[in-house]
């Protein structure tokens, strides 16, 4: 299912191109707009960013860094002690409103023990640079999918039924030195040992090209829902089976979720999968929250108490107790005149049912003037962990 856009002239909501991808539209624009507010008319600047688009110029500027470059739109996640980022965009040094896409055979590794970033060059059958696609790690892989990269691009990558297949975005591209994008459903495989990519051949039913969508696995299922599409915001929801590679799609009710981009999606059990927050079709920011359960294939609204603290764009990380915390993100419209309300909170859902230890620590919390005397009784780890919570108080957990 999807939400067509309205055409009111603003047709690209620019934003960066990992968004952007998902949304070669009004969403980069603006986000652009925001990155170069030294000119007074912003009218006409949106109009001026509209025309100009991501350049896939790789080898354009140096990218000899000890560290990885400044980027949006990038994938990262994390094996064992080890987070890996791949992809994205900048600004390119030569063009005033151009994106410049990260080189696809760069991996960046960062030792979370050692601190320290190391780049490995990666081999295989990548083809191209990608922004706003989504990944996610399953014992020592790298699973990615759609995004949008540039048109000169799609002549070196493999089009096919069994590949994915590439969509032109046509309100992308004007001027000569314009390249247009657009958007793609390709699966692509990162082997983290060896540093090599591959693309399997998917069969089934497969999702349009999109970027700016969510994904998440359960099990051996790679799930991904909404993202954007030309001119929609889809809510719908598909999963590739990670042994077989075939794709299903799977039913939404009328009354789930609606159609949205930038929003997270966020597994927190065998059986639960969190999404929370978006952009819509008709660009209002979205503080909802829904369970799908993944069994009986059923969207549930979670109730919260952050319905006042809309987000888009944001990330979420499960925790080990069934809680879903998420991180920053923009809590209006980045697509409007207005200064985007780019925030700093740390919203936490209680998504699962509490433990019975979590239970206990804030019984023994509440009464903790009666109880602390005995708190050196208490293995070290429990000490430590009321300690640290009498510090630091939450105030923001729904």
């Amino acid at each position: 299912m999807a939400e067509r856009i309205d055409q009111d002239g603003e047709e690209m909501d620019r934003l960066p191109p990992e968004e952007d991808d998902n949304d070669s539209d009004d969403e980069v624009d603006r986000l652009f707009e925001l990155m170069h507010e030294g000119e007074e008319d912003e009218e006409e600047e949106e109009e001026e960013v509209e025309d100009e688009q991501p350049l896939d110029t790789e080898s354009s500027e140096s990218f000899e860094l000890d560290t990885p470059a400044e980027r949006s739109g990038h994938v990262a996640v994390i094996d064992r002690n080890t987070m890996y980022v791949w992809g994205g965009y900048k600004n390119a040094q030569n063009h005033r409103f151009f994106d410049l896409y990260l080189p696809r055979t760069e991996i960046w590794a960062y030792n979370i023990e050692s601190g320290v970033w190391t780049k490995h060059i990666a081999g295989g059958n990548l083809h191209t640079s990608m922004s706003g696609s989504c990944g996610v790690c399953v014992d020592g892989v790298l699973y990615l999918f759609g995004g949008s990269y540039s048109l000169e691009a799609m002549a070196t990558a493999p089009q096919g039924p069994h590949q994915g297949s590439f969509e032109f975005d046509e309100s992308s591209s004007f001027g000569w030195d314009s390249p247009g994008r657009g958007w793609n459903n390709h699966v692509h495989i990162l082997d983290l040992e060896t540093s090599t990519w591959s693309q399997p051949i998917t069969t089934g039913s497969r999702p349009l090209p999109r970027a700016a969508h969510a994904c998440a696995t359960v099990g051996n299922r790679g799930y991904v829902f909404g993202g954007r599409y030309k001119n929609y915001r889809l809510n719908d929801l598909y999963y590739i089976d990670l042994d077989t590679w075939v794709w299903h799609e799977m039913s939404v009710p009328q009354h789930g979720p609606v159609g949205r981009s930038w929003h997270s999606f966020t597994p927190v059990s065998a059986d639960h999968i969190f999404l929370f927050g978006g952009f819509t079709t008709e660009r209002e920011t979205l503080s909802d929250a829904w369970l799908y359960y993944v069994s009986k294939n059923e969207w549930k609204p979670f109730k919260h108490s952050h319905t006042g603290r809309p987000r888009l764009w944001h990330t979420a990380c499960s925790g080990p107790d069934g809680e879903v915390f998420v991180f920053g993100g923009c809590a209006n419209n980045l697509l409007a005149q207005q200064r985007a309300a780019h925030s700093n909170e740390l919203l936490i859902f209680n998504v699962q049912p509490k433990s019975l230890v979590r239970f206990c620590m804030e019984a023994v919390l509440q009464h903790r003037e009666r109880l602390s005397q005995y708190w050196d009784c208490l293995p070290k780890h429990l000490f430590h962990s009321l300690k640290l919570r009498m510090t630091h108080v939450n105030t923001l957990g729904s």
